[in-house]
């Protein structure tokens, strides 16, 4: 067991200080301390920061350049839909345009056709009142004829002689202006 405690053990038989409460290795521990200290500030200072804020300042950078990235995309995309917006609108009102003079087209070309056809019909009402204007006279030519011939027919019946003509005539035209 000696051999075991050999580093722990005081030569007066019991444990050591701890080594950093060791009042007689105070001071040297203090000195290593400041030149350890130094040195680590001076690799920190020199080395170890200037690469953290160089990778800081790139990340930086590359941050700024997508942003301004995405303005210039966000503004080209503007661009874009005010454009898409514009060619729409004109679209529209093009579109209106081809549809009002559509619209003024059918109805000239209906009109016209409306005027042709009442042409047409009229045509055909002058032929027809023509034709039945010379029934009419026909038939009325007809009608002083039969009601001539029925009447001295009927006076002949009724007196039993056959009266003059032309006084059967005066009596069924008399008849008829009434």
């Amino acid at each position: 067991m000696a051999a075991k405690d050999a580093h722990t053990t005081h030569p007066g038989g019991g444990k050591k200080d701890f080594p950093p409460f060791q009042q007689d290795t105070f001071a040297s521990q203090l000195v290593w301390l400041a030149l350890i200290f130094a040195l680590l500030y001076l690799l920190m200072s020199k080395v170890a920061l200037p690469r953290v804020g160089g990778i800081m300042a790139a990340r930086q950078q590359t941050v700024d350049d997508d942003l301004a990235e995405a303005r210039r995309l966000k503004e080209k995309s503007d661009e874009a839909i005010a454009a898409y917006e514009k060619a729409l609108a004109d679209a529209r009102t093009r579109a209106q345009a081809l549809a009002n003079e559509t619209r003024k087209t059918f109805a000239a070309e209906a009109e016209a056709a409306r005027k042709a056809l009442d042409a047409t019909l009229n045509a055909r009402i002058a032929d027809a009142e023509k034709t039945i204007a010379a029934t009419r006279a026909a038939a009325m030519a007809n009608v002083n004829e039969i009601a001539t011939t029925t009447a001295a027919a009927i006076v002949e019946r009724l007196i039993g002689s056959v009266p003059a003509r032309d006084m059967v005539d005066r009596a069924v035209a008399d008849a008829l202006k009434r």
